[in-house]
């Protein structure tokens, strides 16, 4: 396991990397300077999504297996700047709106696998980063969300 930590504007997180995969992006610092190609990539790649010039993230991820994996896969495929409701993904996922709920809440991956991106069906529903709610209305402001009343 080796960790690096990156600045953002919600301050210092530290991405894991096991295996020449990212696996964890927590909210805190302390973990010292990226050295990897793939910690590199990310440090890279998450500057410039927070300077507006990156829609995407080339990375590879560990996305763990069986519905969590499937779950991560389709949050990757929310494209920059759209929302889904935790109901469009249960529909697409054959699972409950609740199920979707906890699963956005265990992505240990926030940001690089946008969790942030799923909304409620009439509000914006939570969000387990740091700072909560407030970091996930920065974060869909950053990417110009479309049609959100925040």
């Amino acid at each position: 396991m080796i960790r690096a930590s990156v600045p953002s504007p919600f301050g210092w997180l530290t991405l894991t990397e096991v295996g020449g995969r990212i696996t964890a992006l927590s909210w805190s610092g302390g973990a010292g300077v990226p050295e990897t190609d793939v910690l590199k990539a990310a440090a890279d790649q998450m500057a410039g999504y927070f300077a507006g010039r990156r829609a995407a993230f080339d990375l590879p991820f560990d996305l763990g297996q069986g519905f969590q994996r499937d779950f991560l896969a389709t949050l990757l495929t929310i494209p920059y700047g759209e929302t889904r409701t935790y109901g469009d993904l249960a529909r697409a996922l054959g699972v409950s709106a609740q199920a979707i709920g906890q699963a956005c809440g265990a992505n240990r991956i926030p940001i690089l696998i946008p969790c942030h991106r799923v909304l409620g069906a009439t509000g914006l529903g939570g969000y387990s980063g740091a700072g909560g709610v407030e970091t996930k209305v920065a974060l869909l402001r950053l990417e110009g969300a479309a049609g959100l009343l925040i």
